[in-house]
């Protein structure tokens, strides 16, 4: 049995921040809830979530930041208000024009919600307090959560099934709820009433991941090391052993490895490392660590080691399911799956890891935020001559926009179109500062929501999404790195990453390297590189041990 107060399926997370890079975009009519939508109302989704104990409810972002819920409203997980069901969906004012960022929800269910600002939001269940307003009364609309937070801006969201997690832009984990087996990490089991920080085995850490089983916690620091407190009797926190922790605990088994992404299912977890390695631990009894049989792990084991590169996983809190994607785009699937226990990892013929949870899940719930492309319209007339309005010159050649797409999509732009800039005035404008790959892939960005670059450009786009305010691609383009980097290209994207001053991505490169070095020291990008550099490196691995015996 897995700890909590009812029987009830566990949460699931859905963290916008750690999961929208990358992926094929899902098809949200795969969901029967979105059926009940029109073409119109689904060509206006950017992002969307199916959650509740029966996936009956749903929240879903629009193009202008414009947030609507339908389906049941148990607990008034809705925040319309009032404890109204609704098949057609209902605005959230209080939320229009805030950019959602990160969005979670537990069993309750009660929802939390980030903002591109910083800003939480929750509403919904809060007999456990999850909601961190200091009472246990249900939250009808969403209500901000400022309690130890102010001055804060909240960049990531986890539930648990009655406790819930934040994390900020600082590295710094705050958490509340319920609390019976140490979720909350304050080193008791009593209750939290508001956001508490989780400074145990944390302060001197910099976190950047977030994860949430029914009961316990998990979090991933900037160096690759993980953290587990809360329940345990499955081996959910992979400590070796099965015994709660009141506070973080790391876990051993995973030293000498950096995990960059971290999820959760009902009773189970899994890591992904830097190299594309898989790793498993927790609950089995529906082969949902994919081990080939149907025994618990109490410490990490690595699985699909004969498989290309993992570059996604993905788990729900209200599932015993699990999910990877591979470098090729391969997906596969494997614990409960329409009921039947898959033991080993299965090949599907999906292009998305959300398709498993759409398909063969129970229920059917999202397991993070979808970003949609809803229009297929929108990306075929992308660099279209026969209907743009714009053209970019870079390098020589045109690339071919529509203004009003820009406008809509892009702050820089949105100011660049009024009437007192010149470049609203101009047929073409030349772009010097970026190269035709880089500006091509932003503009293509700005259409589809996707980018399709090899790491080594990717580093020049993230120069410009820094110069443009473009946080969502900023991420992107970080994930594209980290996902990409090889004992091959890594001190080539080290040297990126110095030249366009990405201090947080120098830094994983630099961690890479030398957790690497042997490999590294023997690749031509290392011998090639500009011998200041290559100095500065060396003397600065010796700073760190790196040519201890």
């Amino acid at each position: 049995p897995v700890g909590g107060p009812t029987s009830a399926p566990a949460s699931s997370s859905a963290p916008a921040r750690r999961t929208e890079e990358t992926r094929a975009m899902a098809d949200v009519s795969k969901w029967p809830l979105f059926t009940l939508l029109g073409p119109q109302e689904v060509a206006s989704i950017r992002q969307a979530c199916v959650f509740g104990t029966s996936a009956n409810e749903a929240i879903y972002c629009t193009h202008t930041d414009e947030v609507f819920v339908f389906g049941l409203n148990c607990s008034n997980c809705l925040g319309t208000g009032d404890n109204q069901s609704t098949i057609v969906p209902k605005k959230l004012d209080c939320l229009a024009g805030k950019r959602v960022v990160s969005l979670s929800y537990g069993s309750g269910p009660h929802v939390l919600l980030a903002t591109q600002d910083g800003e939480l939001y929750a509403w919904g269940h809060n007999g456990y307090s999850q909601l961190g307003n200091g009472t246990t009364n249900q939250g009808v609309s969403p209500i901000l959560v400022s309690a130890n937070l102010l001055n804060k801006k909240v960049m990531d969201v986890a539930c648990g099934s009655h406790h819930s997690m934040a994390l900020t832009n600082e590295g710094e984990v705050f958490a509340w709820g319920y609390n019976n087996c140490g979720q909350v990490g304050s080193g008791s089991t009593a209750n939290q009433p508001t956001p508490r920080k989780v400074s145990i085995c944390l302060q001197n850490k910099a976190v950047v991941s977030i994860a949430c089983g029914q009961t316990s916690s998990m979090a991933v620091a900037d160096n690759g090391e993980v953290y587990g407190w809360g329940y345990n009797g499955n081996g959910q926190l992979g400590l070796g052993n099965n015994g709660n922790q009141l506070t973080p605990c790391r876990l051993a088994a995973l030293q000498g490895v950096c995990v960059l992404q971290i999820v959760c299912g009902y009773a189970h977890s899994l890591a992904l490392t830097d190299e594309g390695l898989l790793y498993a631990w927790g609950a089995n009894t529906y082969g949902q660590l994919g081990t080939g049989n149907k025994s618990n792990q109490l410490s990490p084991v690595h699985i699909m080691a004969e498989k290309e590169r993992i570059v996604e996983i993905a788990a729900c809190h209200s599932t015993h399911t699990s999910a990877a994607k591979t470098q090729s785009g391969q997906v596969y699937m494997w614990g409960q799956c329409r009921g039947q226990a898959v033991v080993l990892p299965h090949l599907t013929h999906f292009s998305c890891t959300d398709d498993v949870f759409a398909c063969f899940a129970t229920p059917a719930v999202m397991w993070h935020v979808h970003c949609l492309i809803s229009s297929l319209s929108l990306k075929k007339e992308f660099d279209s001559p026969e209907t743009s309005d714009l053209k970019f010159s870079v390098d020589g050649r045109f690339i071919h926009v529509h203004k009003a797409v820009l406008k809509i999509r892009c702050e820089h732009f949105r100011s660049m179109f009024q009437s007192h800039w010149t470049e609203d005035m101009k047929e073409v404008i030349e772009i010097d500062q970026f190269s035709y790959p880089v500006y091509r892939s932003f503009l293509e960005f700005l259409y589809t929501d996707t980018v399709d670059l090899p790491p080594e450009d990717a580093i020049g786009l993230l120069d410009l999404a820094t110069s443009y305010c473009e946080n969502r691609l900023k991420r992107l383009c970080q994930h594209i790195i980290k996902r990409g980097i090889t004992v091959e290209n890594a001190f080539s994207l080290l040297s990126a990453a110095v030249r366009y001053d990405a201090e947080d991505l120098e830094e994983f490169c630099f961690r890479f390297c030398v957790n690497h070095l042997t490999e590294v020291t023997q690749t031509a990008a290392f011998w090639q590189m500009d011998g200041n550099l290559l100095k500065e490196f060396i003397c600065r691995a010796s700073r760190c041990g790196a040519f201890k015996n």
